[in-house]
């Protein structure tokens, strides 16, 4: 009896992290499908594509921690729906959310 019951909790661990499993990758990928998304122009009214990970890849190419970059790069993309040109600088292009957006110790998050 005691045996039956170890081998019922193995196995409900054994699904519950099978289950965690499936649900990062699902998320992971919801997160990439987010970042190539359909956004409304400035000054159109025509939609156009914005690829956040092509633009924050460029973005990103001389910083000196180039994934951390990227992630940060992406969330304000997603956000803000803008990628300021070029790889440093000319961040005030992208408006109020891309300039004022911080990370929990209260650092610019955008870069």
């Amino acid at each position: 009896m005691i045996v039956e019951a170890k081998m019922v909790s193995r196995w409900l661990i054994l699904v519950a992290v099978v289950i965690f499993c499936v649900a990062q990758v699902s998320s992971d990928a919801e997160i990439e499908e987010l970042q190539t998304q359909m956004v409304r122009g400035a000054n159109r009214r025509l939609f156009q594509l914005l690829d956040c990970g092509g633009l924050c890849k460029e973005r990103c190419s001389l910083h000196s921690r180039p994934n951390v970059c990227s992630r940060a790069c992406g969330t304000c993309c997603v956000r803000c729906k803008s990628v300021p040109p070029g790889t440093s600088g000319n961040r005030e292009i992208c408006g109020k959310c891309y300039t004022d957006m911080t990370t929990h110790g209260n650092k610019t998050k955008c870069p």
